[in-house]
């Protein structure tokens, strides 16, 4: 399928720059995108590769202009951009069907337009809205509720009574609802605690591959709307994400952390438990935060300083070594003057 740059602007709701009536067939990174491919270029790294590029179209910068090349300028090329993929690369809904290998349970409810794939397993008492993928060896528990609009990749398992909201993308591998990590040590064995809670997931969330998000111990582990959780993230019982928050790969969220509105939180950071942190929190990658945050702050390393700090002070850790050797030979320079 092919559109017309002014049609695609329509979409995006953006200035042409260029020939309105040039066809467009396809998508492409900067680089390799040729005479048919729409790319997009936000920032000054690649608005300078733009002359170089051979796109049939760049969207741009609302300020930015080229000679010669066919733009579109919106405010924020990166978002116009994965707008105009969903255009041209849709991708393929299974049948709305349940698969004669898949195994409902007693009293499962499902809405319309529903698609069940082989070996999904489905307990008791539950409700699936309108318009859900399960994908084949999907795991639903008894009395689980999915909203509607929800794609669940394989071999995701969602356990007993938690709730999924609507628009919600949950991928490959992904565990929802296993026990929290609660014992009681009595000096010489532990006795393991039932967790009584659930998760809760709201609407327009999406979750990585291999995520492992704990049920609460009591009431509820919460992902709260919009939150967005890159692969291999572990979430313990009752943490509670706050709305439009990011988590990168390998992440690690103790329990009973509560996490702001606006956060990112970027790969393999730990935080510990019973802490908070504020909204629009930055926490750099591998950083350790053992104490709660305010909102707004920008931290770096294990244990958590302000990013500006942490930077000045990785210049210094290489040259400790030297800087040791140097303060032990002024140490035994004022020994010696000492007994003089």
């Amino acid at each position: 399928m092919s559109s017309k740059i002014s049609e695609i602007a329509d979409l995006v709701q953006g200035k042409i720059d260029g020939d309105p009536a040039k066809l467009i067939s396809s998508a492409a990174p900067l680089d390799l995108a040729g005479d048919d491919d729409i790319t997009f270029a936000g920032s000054k790294k690649f608005l300078k590769k733009i002359e170089q590029s051979r796109a049939g179209c760049v969207i741009v910068p609302g300020n930015y202009q080229s000679s010669g090349r066919n733009l579109i300028q919106v405010d924020n090329p990166e978002v116009a951009f994965a707008t105009v993929l969903n255009l041209f690369f849709k991708p393929k809904k299974p049948l709305a069907q349940t698969h004669p290998k898949a195994c409902l349970g007693q009293n499962v409810v499902l809405g319309q337009n529903v698609s069940i794939g082989p070996f999904v397993s489905i307990g008791d008492n539950v409700q699936i809205g309108e318009q859900v993928i399960l994908e084949p060896n999907v795991v639903i528990g008894d009395d689980v509720i999915i909203g509607n609009d929800v794609h669940i990749y394989p071999n995701v398992s969602i356990l007993e009574r938690c709730t999924i909201g609507s628009r919600v993308i949950i991928h490959a591998g992904t565990v929802i609802g296993s026990d929290g990590f609660g014992f009681a040590h009595d000096g010489q064995k532990y006795h393991k605690l039932f967790q009584t809670g659930i998760v809760r997931i709201d609407d327009d969330v999406e979750i990585g591959a291999g995520n492992t998000i704990d049920r609460a111990s009591f009431g509820k582990t919460w992902l709260k709307r919009g939150v967005k959780t890159d692969n291999q993230v572990h979430l313990a019982h009752n943490v509670v994400i706050g709305e439009d928050t990011v988590i990168v790969a390998q992440v690690g969220i103790s329990g009973s952390a509560v996490i702001g509105d606006h956060v990112i939180i970027a790969g393999q950071a730990g935080v510990a438990g019973h802490i908070s942190i504020g909204n629009n929190v930055i926490i750099g990658p591998r950083a350790g935060i053992t104490k709660s945050v305010p909102k707004g702050a920008v931290l770096s390393g294990a244990p958590e300083m302000p990013h500006k700090t942490w930077l000045k002070s990785s210049l210094i850790f290489p040259l400790l070594p030297d800087l040791k050797k140097k303060i032990t030979k002024l140490e035994k320079q004022l020994a010696e003057l000492k007994k003089n």
